[in-house]
Parts: C-alpha cells; structure tokens; sequence
C-alpha cells in the first residue's frame, strides 16, 4: 500500500465540499420541520394535562373539535408557566394514531408542545 499526501488546502477544500453537500442533501431530502403557530388558550385542566386551544392559529391544525379547537395532552418545560384561559400560546402538535383525546375515544392522540407569550 502507498501513502499518498495531498497539500493541506487540498485537503481542507475537499473537506469543506464534503459538508456543504450533506448539508445541501439533507436540505433537500430531509424531512420538514414543524412551523410554530400562535393560539388563544381556551381552556386548561391541571388535573389531566388537558389543554385546549382557539383562533386563528389553530385553523390549519388536525384534529379540531367540533367548536373549532385543538385540544390535546400540554408536555411543557418544567419552566413554563401554567396557561390561563384567553391567554396567548405559541406551540407546535403532534398526531399519533389510537385511542385517546378524541370525543369518540378513537381519534388520534394530540400532544401540545408549546409555552404561554410574555
């Protein structure tokens, strides 16, 4: 086996091209990120993590109720602060198929990812 060496700037270019381009494919390829919507805390039970959300923000979301909101189980930072009703929350959802949240008890599980606006 030979050794073969290449001048450092070489090395460092073919390098750099390397990262660039599976940045550049996971770009591409990757799969999309969740986008952050904003919403109007409708209602929030303490005892079962049970969190319901209204507005605009909620309009293009799965999973609505018949009187136009999103409810689902709230996973929070330990940090975050409890929601109180009419207050304004940034979050982002998300489904799993089964049993659960839904009136029927056979819909789609929700979870509520998000925090209450200061």
């Amino acid at each position: 086996m030979g050794n073969v060496n290449l001048p450092t700037p070489v090395a460092l270019a073919g390098g750099a091209i390397c990262l660039l381009g599976g940045y550049l494919v996971g770009v591409l390829a990757g799969p999309e990120t969740a986008s952050r919507a904003t919403a109007t805390v409708a209602s929030y039970d303490t005892g079962t993590g049970r969190l319901c959300l209204g507005g605009d923000g909620v309009q293009d979301q799965d999973g609505l109720d018949a009187d136009g909101r999103l409810c689902g189980t709230w996973r929070r930072a330990g940090s975050s602060s409890t929601p109180s009703a009419g207050e304004r929350f940034r979050f982002v959802t998300v489904s799993a198929g089964g049993s659960g949240d839904s009136a029927g008890g056979d819909g789609p599980v929700t979870v509520i990812y998000g925090d209450v606006l200061r």
